[in-house]
């Protein structure tokens, strides 16, 4: 049961890196025009950009892509 576990959280994490890496390109082209990130938050809703869970975007999200992008 416990490795069972163990290669979900791993498949987690390896989808939440995947997500990342495509997304960070638009939230760094985004960043680049001086956007905080309260405002690439709303640039990605307008752009129609979801989230990995499919929802609206929100500051907290693109600290969370940004920090996953630095390790």
């Amino acid at each position: 049961m416990r490795q069972a576990q163990e290669a979900a959280a791993e498949r987690r994490t390896a989808i939440a890196k995947d997500f990342a890496a495509n997304v960070l390109p638009i939230i760094r082209e985004i960043q680049a025009t001086g956007a905080s990130m309260r405002k690439t938050a709303a640039a990605l809703n307008a752009r129609g950009i979801p989230t990995a869970r499919g929802g609206t975007w929100a500051a907290t999200q693109i600290s969370d892509i940004l920090k996953r992008s630095a390790v």
